[in-house]
C-alpha cells in the first residue's frame, strides 16, 4: 500500500502540470497567454454536467469524464491540430493506463474506465462529455474573439461541426448569439431580492 500511495501522490503532482501547460492551438490563433489545459478541463466538466442534465443523463458521470478527458496531455502535451497531421500520439486509453499503473486499483479502475467510456463514446454521458469539450472550445473562441483575436473562426466552425447532442447544439447557437459579459449587466441591473 505504501508504494501505491507514493505513486498516487506522484500522479497528483503530474496532473498538477495541467495547470501550467497551455492549450497550444490558441497560440496558433495569436493568443499570447492562452488558457491552461486545467482551465479548459474545469469548464468542460461543468458543461458536461449541464448537457447531461439537459439530455436526461447522469451529470456527475459526464462531469467526471470531462474532468479527466485531457489528463493524458501531461505525457504528450496539447498537440495542436496542425501538428496531428505529422505526429501520431499513443491512444488516450494507453496513456491513461500508464498513468494509473501501480496506483490503488479503485482509483485506477474508475479513471481507466471513464477514459475508455469517453473514447468509445459508449454512453450518453460520454457523448455529453465529448460535446462539452467542443462546446467549451467554442465558448473560449468566442471569448477570445471578443477580446480582439481575429483568427478564431476555424475553432468555432470545427467545434460546431463536432457537436452531436441536441442540447449542445442549442447551447452553441445561444453562445454564438450572446455577449460573453451579458450576465454581468443582468446581475448588476437585477433585483437582489428576486
Amino acid at each position: 500500500m505504501e508504494g501505491e500511495l507514493a505513486r498516487l501522490t506522484g500522479a497528483l503532482y503530474e496532473f498538477g502540470l495541467l495547470k501550467r501547460y497551455r492549450r497550444t492551438g490558441w497560440l496558433v490563433a495569436g493568443v499570447r497567454d492562452p488558457e491552461s489545459i486545467a482551465d479548459h478541463s474545469f469548464r468542460t466538466a461543468i458543461i458536461a454536467s449541464v448537457i447531461a442534465a439537459m439530455e436526461g443523463g447522469d451529470p456527475e458521470r459526464a462531469a467526471f469524464m470531462g474532468l479527466f478527458h485531457d489528463t493524458q496531455e501531461t505525457r504528450v502535451t496539447d498537440i495542436p491540430y496542425v501538428a496531428k497531421r505529422y505526429l501520431k500520439a499513443a491512444p488516450n486509453e494507453r496513456i491513461t493506463a500508464d498513468q494509473m499503473r501501480g496506483l490503488p486499483s479503485p482509483v485506477a479502475d474508475v479513471v481507466c474506465g471513464a477514459i475508455a467510456e469517453y473514447e468509445e463514446k459508449s454512453s450518453l454521458e460520454a457523448r455529453c462529455a465529448r460535446d462539452a469539450d467542443k462546446l467549451e472550445c467554442l465558448i473560449q473562441a468566442v471569448e477570445y474573439r471578443d477580446q480582439g483575436h481575429q483568427n478564431v473562426q476555424p475553432w468555432i466552425d470545427s467545434s460546431l461541426a463536432a457537436l452531436q447532442t441536441a442540447s449542445a447544439k442549442r447551447l452553441a447557437d445561444e453562445v454564438l448569439h450572446s455577449n460573453p459579459l451579458a450576465w454581468v449587466a443582468e446581475v448588476l441591473n437585477g433585483d437582489p431580492e428576486s
